[in-house]
């Protein structure tokens, strides 16, 4: 196992950047996330960590070796695909043993290796097989067991689950996570979906235009988003955001009469702000038993089940909100109703730099 370093990391294009000034220090038998949206840099990170591609500036180091000019098979590192790049002519076994037949490895050695590695991933009763007689699932266990022979100091994951099902998915997010916790090894995983993101990661760098927007814990970009992108990227549905004008009184929310106070340990000079509040912090009450200044007359647009959940498309005196309630016995669309948004978790932007506002930690509130 080793620590990787990015340093000052930067790919360019000709005139076009894909990743730049990307700083980062990858702890020893971490496991971290690159998230983003397409083009965001993130598998290009991954593409020169591995060497696929070549560094345009800064230093990259692993295990506190300058890796810049070293060749792929030099780097300690071994890369699972997203397509499972599996040779289709060749059998499990051969599939998993190619790199270290390559290396010169002994038989017996050889033999070991693929069968501790297929024990530990289930894959015993296929080693005869092609993978043109897997499923979507085997063939990407085949090539995660192809990387764990080599025995690597860091893991590199390509989007490995994008091409499966949803319920298939599931169920590999939880056999890396149990993986990585029996091996150990640092593992850097690239992808577009925060639902893989959050489930697995140690820590998550949120890239934005070839830009780390936010690094942190899940926890943490969740409940104290960096920026209004991370805010709005993090968490599904995605945050509700009202334009705001300050007084002394509030923000009123530009285009509506609306006037909402004052949040407590949100701090801004600017006259302007832009707040945002997820959907499952905001209440639907019934029965207003002891109305307060946040809470608020609303109309139910639209009205969706998504199962345990239900989402509410909100009208709410000129502008719309959506809410995210129980899916037992939620308002119908056409229903007029009274929500509550939690000002404890009220997030306020800065409107020119998209900048998050500052304010206590919830647990200090």
């Amino acid at each position: 196992m080793a620590n990787v370093t990015l340093n000052q990391i930067g790919k360019s294009y000709g005139k076009d950047t894909a990743v730049e000034n990307f700083n980062l220090e990858i702890e020893d038998g971490e496991f971290l996330v690159l998230l983003g949206p397409s083009g965001c840099g993130k598998s290009t990170t991954l593409r020169m960590i591995a060497g696929l591609e070549s560094i345009t500036t800064g230093e990259l180091s692993i295990g506190g070796i300058r890796m810049n000019e070293t060749d792929p098979k030099d780097r300690g590192v071994a890369m699972v695909f997203q397509n499972y790049a599996l040779y289709p002519h060749k059998s499990v076994f051969d599939n998993m043993a190619m790199a270290l037949k390559l290396q010169k490895i002994p038989k017996a050695e050889i033999e070991k290796r693929v069968n501790d590695v297929s024990d530990l991933l289930g894959l015993n009763d296929y080693l005869e097989r092609k993978p043109a007689a897997l499923s979507g699932g085997q063939r990407q266990r085949v090539a995660i067991g192809r990387a764990i022979v080599r025995t690597p100091e860091v893991f590199l994951f390509d989007e490995p689950l994008s091409n499966l099902d949803a319920k298939l998915r599931v169920k590999m997010r939880m056999e890396l996570q149990e993986l990585h916790k029996r091996i150990g090894v640092t593992s850097i995983y690239v992808t577009h979906d925060q639902v893989e993101a959050m489930t697995l990661a140690d820590r998550i760098v949120i890239l934005d235009g070839g830009k780390v927007a936010q690094i942190g814990s899940p926890r943490d970009v969740y409940d104290y988003p960096a920026t209004e992108f991370v805010a709005g990227f993090i968490g599904s549905p995605a945050m509700n955001f009202l334009p705001a004008v300050q007084s002394e009184s509030g923000w009123r929310i530009t285009g509506s009469d609306l006037l909402l106070p004052h949040p407590e340990g949100l701090a801004t000079k600017s006259e302007t702000v832009t707040l945002g509040i997820r959907p499952e912090h905001i209440e639907v009450i019934t029965v207003v038993a002891d109305p307060d200044a946040w809470v608020i007359e609303a109309t139910v647009k639209l009205d969706e089940l998504l199962g345990a959940d239900a989402l509410l498309n909100l009208s709410v005196q000129g502008f719309d909100l959506l809410a995210r309630v129980s899916g037992t016995d939620f308002p119908e669309a056409g229903s007029k109703v009274h929500i509550r948004m939690d000002p404890a978790r009220i997030h306020g932007f800065d409107p020119a730099t998209g900048l998050a506002l500052s304010r206590e930690p919830i647990s200090e509130r």
